[in-house]
């Protein structure tokens, strides 16, 4: 039996996670979003002038079928297919649209087999990052180089009503808004400042999105991992 430990962090104690629940324009779609990082899950419980909860779970992972985007047979642009397809955002640009298609055409995953989906967790800041490589204001290296040094959590996503029924509510902590609200800004303001200083560093041979597209380049071109 494989037993995992997860928090989520909320405004509320939440000891019945209810399948079907939750916005459907998060990163992964509708799911129950957690991480198996209590410090992390303190700071998306607060706001800037409200406490909030780490509620803890453990759920048994045996016989749950899990995508982990950060196996060997995924890259970046698998995450962001996900986020072109379920997060809200603006097309700005014509490059913009066919980039979003490209991606979402040559990397977008099914994510209905799946119970349980592992993936990275785009708050404001990284869901920017995102929109810079789609509307080649930056490169794939630049990309995925902001990301590593913004030190972004992943998260633990339950999709399926078999998840569901695999986890247990154990306990909760409080959070403290005056304590990790201010982690979590600096959290945001040490990727934003990563990203500007991709920016200042100019990529001359690096893949942008209009190379991708103008290309044609496929899925096994090395440059893409």
């Amino acid at each position: 039996m494989s037993i995992v430990t997860l928090y989520h962090g909320s405004p509320e104690i939440v000891r019945e996670p209810l399948y079907g629940k939750g916005k459907t324009y998060n990163d992964y779609g509708q799911g129950f979003y957690c991480t198996e990082h209590l410090e992390l899950a303190k700071e998306w419980a607060c706001t800037e002038n409200t406490d909030g909860y780490a509620n803890r779970y453990e759920i048994e992972t045996d016989g749950l079928h899990i995508l982990n985007l950060s196996a060997d047979d995924f890259t970046i642009l698998h995450w962001l297919a996900l986020l072109m397809e379920h997060r809200k955002f603006r097309i700005s640009t014509p490059v913009m649209k066919r980039g979003a298609d490209w991606l979402k055409e040559n990397f977008l995953i099914d994510l209905s087999p799946y119970d349980v989906v592992i993936g990275y967790r785009a708050d404001d800041s990284y869901f920017s990052f995102a929109r810079a490589f789609v509307n080649n204001e930056i490169s794939l290296a630049q990309l995925s180089h902001a990301m590593r040094l913004g030190k972004l959590g992943e998260q633990f996503v339950l999709k399926s009503p078999k998840a569901f029924e695999a986890i247990r509510f154990q306990s909760f902590e409080v959070a403290d808004n005056t304590e990790y609200f201010p982690k979590r800004k600096a959290r945001d303001d040490e990727a934003r400042a990563a990203y500007r200083a991709e920016l200042e560093r100019e990529d001359l041979e690096g893949l942008y999105m209009r190379d991708i597209l103008r290309e044609g380049v496929q899925l096994n071109d090395p440059r893409l991992r």
